[in-house]
């Protein structure tokens, strides 16, 4: 039986992680054959289905929103080729129309530290909340947090809640001069108005409608799987879950195995469940048993109470002197072009 710690070792491991590369397809073909069926079914609901079958048609395009979402993830860690470039232009025409791939990429690859994980500061996509910060809240908004913590709630007002802080604090940095994020809102502002008039010229299809339903809707089907993906725990790997079987496992692109993701983050999505069949024990021993069978069970458990407390039950107690955090070098090559997997710094964009 392959271990897949014994493959791992400290995570990656840096030759055992040139040598997945070495093997693995300089294309990627059946990321690419995805991102090709992915806006084709985006151009057939918008084109075909919406004259004559319009609630089918946002249902479709709310999958496609989704799916894109997942493809996003997979080209920032590498994929489908070894040529950063070509990866974007993979994603380049924003189906959710919200989120710029750049700051998307670099947020995620600072998500990435595992040691950090759940930190309020240093994770760019804990939920929780420093203890000091949350209290200076408005009530209102104290409630919108904690309804956000239960599943329902995730699925509902996550995409708002997210949405929205995300945009305003990156045209606060815009504001005070930040020009790599600039960047990165100009590049996709590009991607999202071609978007925006295929949709109200081509299609014939309202933006406001749009917006409301399948990229709304979009974002909250992938709340499923950000729901309970981390956790707090001492023990860093016991912060990433795994969901072992879920009929949405292909719209997640196997992320639901996200323990593997995370030990293996450089491994193209369709190689995930084998790499987990191949030592389901090990994994499940090596996050400390934060296991789920489905997403029907954390549902069960979870539609209408918090899974966890909106502030973090031991990190950022207090306020703290400002200080840097660098992630550990997880690959020889850290050249900025975002063909590795997992920078010690962030690229520039």
């Amino acid at each position: 039986m392959v271990s897949g710690v014994g493959i791992l070792g400290n995570h990656v491991g840096e030759s055992g992680t040139s040598r997945l590369n070495q093997r693995g397809l300089q294309i990627e073909w059946p990321t690419v054959a995805l991102a090709v069926g992915c806006y084709a079914t985006w151009l057939a609901a918008g084109f075909l289905l919406w004259p004559a079958y319009p609630v089918l048609a946002l249902a479709a395009m709310a999958f496609t929103v989704a799916l894109q979402s997942s493809l996003m993830h997979e080209v920032l860690h590498g994929h489908p080729t070894r040529n950063a470039a070509i990866n974007e232009a993979f994603v380049f025409f924003s189906l959710g129309l919200v989120w710029p791939y750049r700051r998307f990429k670099t947020l995620h690859l600072r998500h990435h530290a595992d040691e950090r994980l759940t930190d309020p500061f240093d994770d760019p996509e804990s939920y929780y909340r420093a203890l000091w910060q949350h209290e200076e809240l408005p009530g209102y908004l104290k409630v919108l947090l904690k309804l956000n913590n239960t599943m329902v709630g995730r699925f509902a007002l996550g995409p708002w809640l997210s949405s929205i802080g995300f945009v305003i604090g990156d045209f606060r940095a815009v504001a005070a001069g930040d020009r790599t994020i600039r960047r990165a809102w100009l590049l996709h502002g590009l991607g999202a108005a071609a978007t925006s008039a295929l949709v109200v010229y081509g299609f014939g299809i309202p933006l406001w409608l749009y917006l409301l339903v399948p990229a709304w809707l979009g974002q909250s089907l992938i709340s499923i799987r950000t729901f309970a993906e981390h956790q707090w725990s001492e023990h860093p790997d016991g912060r990433t879950i795994i969901v072992e079987r879920s009929p949405l496992s292909f719209l997640f692109l196997n992320n639901n195995l996200h323990i593997v993701h995370h030990k293996l983050p450089n491994v193209a999505w369709y190689r995930l469940p084998a790499l987990y069949r191949a030592d389901r024990d090990g994994w499940i021993a090596r996050n400390k048993g934060y296991f789920y069978p489905n997403y029907f069970a954390l549902l069960r458990d979870y539609a209408f109470r918090a899974k966890e407390p909106v502030v973090h039950p031991v990190l950022r107690r207090a306020p703290e002197p400002g200080r840097a955090f660098r992630p550990r070098v997880r690959a020889r090559s850290v050249h900025g072009a975002g063909t590795a997997p997992v920078p010690a710094e962030p690229p520039k964009e």
